[in-house]
């Protein structure tokens, strides 16, 4: 089963991803923030991140360079969720090791989209 951490400090946004994922049957866990998230990928070892850039403690970016760097969640996908959608932001995602960008709002095809091409890649 395909896991997916998801760091997001919009528990609202969070659940719901939750339950969306869940329902597609991947196995899930989540994150409020990036001190957290970063703990979380190192004990959980997702094949997927969901990880928003403006979160508290460690913003997104700084989340991405440090799992990067990180033998044991190098090779995690991660997929930087936010309402940044300026070009230097997208940039510096992919500059920190994105894997792909989804800006919010989105839908659930378009994230499932996504989630598909980033796992297949």
């Amino acid at each position: 089963m395909t896991k997916i951490l998801i760091v997001e400090d919009d528990y609202a946004l969070a659940d719901n991803l939750q339950a969306l994922l869940k329902l597609k049957g991947f196995d899930v866990q989540f994150a409020p923030d990036g001190e957290a998230g970063v703990e979380a990928a190192r004990s959980y070892l997702p094949d997927l991140i969901l990880l928003d850039i403006m979160i508290p403690r460690i913003s997104g970016f700084e989340v991405c360079r440090i799992l990067r760097g990180d033998p044991k969640t190098k090779s995690a996908k991660i997929v930087m969720v936010t309402g940044l959608d300026r070009m230097g932001d997208v940039e510096k995602a992919f500059s920190s090791g994105a894997s792909d960008y989804l800006i919010k709002p989105f839908d659930s095809e378009r994230l499932f989209k996504k989630i598909e091409k980033v796992l297949k890649g």
